[in-house]
């Protein structure tokens, strides 16, 4: 449990130097280092990256990098999808979510590779509907395989609400705090989790979201995000390669 607790902490650097990445660290955690089934660690990890996001979301709204309007317009549709996606995650084996679970590591590592700096805001909000749908898409991702948190908020949020990305940063960690939850509640209609294990994993992920928002304009971001997009992309290919080997 203490090494899980660890482990832990790395969810939270992630969520506070980034905005984004949580998911993607708490599944493997807890499927391989905990033990969990798939179904009841995509849950967990719903939980524990709700609780992070909405701490590491303190120090930024401090900043003043919160955009309060659009990112609870954001929330609000992804907190439908989220929940529907949640429930729509009882129709598939574990061994399927975990895969999508994958292929979702592989487009984040991508985006994270890619860089910030490509994306540049327009200064322009997008048209409400685009919003709406956007969120609607990017929670139902997050509700069925608990992935597609901050790598698909933070561009969403900078190409269609016109943030800057220190503000899309920071709105991002409100948007994945609420749909998390939302999407943990759609889970919850068919997963039974430990919550022993989940408020452990919160709190190591908790503190590390404190270091993470402490370090994030101290930290050459570049190097850093591209060597953890290349222990995402490695971590996708490890659990495709279990869940493949599984079913032989």
């Amino acid at each position: 449990m203490l090494i899980i607790g660890l482990l832990a902490t790395l969810i939270g650097i992630s969520l506070g130097l980034l905005g984004g990445g949580g998911s993607v660290l708490a599944v493997p955690i807890l499927v391989y280092g905990a033990d969990l089934a798939a179904k009841e660690a995509i849950a967990t990890s719903l939980l524990v990256v709700g609780i992070t996001s909405a701490f590491a979301l303190i120090p930024h709204a401090r900043n003043g990098n919160v955009e309060w309007r659009t990112g609870l317009i954001f929330s609000i549709t992804a907190m439908v999808g989220a929940y529907l996606g949640g429930l729509a995650a009882s129709w598939f084996s574990g061994t399927t979510l975990l895969l999508l679970f994958a292929a979702m590591m592989v487009v984040t590592a991508l985006a994270m590779f890619r860089g910030k700096k490509e994306i540049e805001s327009t200064g322009k909000a997008a048209p409400i509907y685009i919003v709406i749908l956007e969120g609607l898409v990017v929670g139902a991702a997050t509700g069925l395989v608990g992935a597609g948190g901050g790598f698909l908020v933070v561009p969403a949020l900078v190409l269609l609400g016109g943030m800057d990305m220190h503000k899309a940063v920071g709105t991002s960690l409100m948007v994945i705090a609420l749909k998390s939850f939302a999407a943990f509640a759609g889970h919850a209609s068919h997963v039974t989790i430990d919550i022993e294990l989940a408020l452990t994993v919160s709190a190591g992920a908790v503190i590390g979201s404190f270091i993470g928002a402490h370090f994030s304009n101290k930290v050459p971001a570049k190097v850093l995000r591209k060597a953890f997009s290349v222990f995402v992309l490695l971590m996708a290919i490890f659990v495709i390669w279990k869940e493949l080997s599984g079913l032989g």
